[in-house]
């Protein structure tokens, strides 16, 4: 690990200011993604700044009758909290299907949306990548290369990577919103599905967040009932990433909402594939990964996310 300096900051906005103004700093809180990258020496950072004590660490209900959720609040905590099981089970029953209860105890809500992929010549710094290295190539797209874990569709032939938050795929399907403070203090709100980025030739610019900005809340909308699950198929029971992840939202009409972990650089729905819900699991995922580019290693996905959703749409 690279020596870096280290500070506490408790207002967001001076913590933003500050990011902005020391180049190669960042934030840290739970820390469960960035320590493991800067002992690996992918991640650099020059200065970190503490934000556990910015008071974001909160639960709160809105006016219209959803949820804010603070970017600090643990994983643990937010799958537990009474209206999140009561009204959004998707998302606890995602956040239970990540990592480990060690982890969850520590890893945040923010942390959680900023982790980064698990692609394994990502973390391989013996290895071409454009995360990693920009316009160093992708050993991923290399002859021989192994591609069972990455994406199917979304990617670019800069990189084949997939994002690894259970959550974010149950926020996904909850229409999630993402508050923001500049490094000026203004606030800004970023819809979900705009929140994180498809690699095209930049794949290292994995999110809409500016240079310094930080993440604050995110917020859920008034609930919309229904069926809500969420089912991750992996390779083992525990402490692993999907092959591929479905979060369903289905009311009594037959209508509802699917997102896809596991295939995409980010989560992955689209409206078109939502309407075809009632004409069963087939239609959707025809729609849904209209395009999809697989590897001959995973293009089992296809089949995988296809039998995994119509198991889910034939349970009562």
């Amino acid at each position: 690990m690279r020596e870096f300096s280290y500070e506490r900051i408790a207002d967001p906005a001076a913590a933003a200011a500050r990011a902005a103004e020391v180049e190669g700093a960042k934030f840290i809180a739970g820390g469960t993604n960035l320590l493991d990258l800067m002992k690996l020496e992918i991640e650099t950072p020059v200065h970190l700044i503490d934000v556990n004590g910015s008071g974001l660490d909160k639960i709160t209900e809105t006016p219209e009758g959803g949820l804010r959720i603070g970017a600090l609040v643990r994983n643990t905590t937010l799958s537990a909290h009474a209206r999140v099981r009561r009204d959004y089970p998707v998302l606890t029953r995602a956040l239970v299907a990540g990592a480990s209860g060690q982890l969850r105890n520590k890893a945040t809500t923010a942390g959680n949306l900023l982790q980064r992929t698990r692609c394994p010549y990502f973390y391989d710094t013996a290895q071409a990548c454009n995360k990693r290295v920009p316009g160093s190539g992708c050993s991923a797209l290399t002859e021989g290369a192994f591609s069972r874990q990455l994406g199917i569709i979304g990617t670019s032939d800069a990189c084949i990577a997939t994002h690894p938050s259970d959550m974010a795929v149950g926020l996904r399907t909850l229409d999630a919103v993402v508050e923001t403070i500049t490094p000026t203090g203004m606030t800004r709100t970023i819809h979900l599905e705009e929140f994180h980025h498809l690699p095209g030739d930049t794949p290292d610019q994995e999110n809409a967040l500016m240079p310094g900005e930080m993440i604050t809340a995110v917020t859920l909308p008034a609930p919309i009932g229904g069926q809500q699950v969420y089912h991750k198929v992996r390779d083992r029971a525990s402490y692993a990433f999907a092959l591929v992840s479905v979060a369903l939202i289905r009311q009594p009409d037959g209508s509802g909402r699917v997102a896809l972990g596991g295939v995409a650089p980010k989560p992955w729905r689209s409206a078109a594939a939502d309407a075809e819900l009632p004409n069963g699991a087939a239609a959707v995922v025809a729609q849904l990964l209209d395009g999809a580019r697989p590897t001959e290693e995973n293009t089992f996905k296809i089949a995988l996310a296809e039998r995994t959703l119509a198991a889910l749409l034939a349970e009562d």
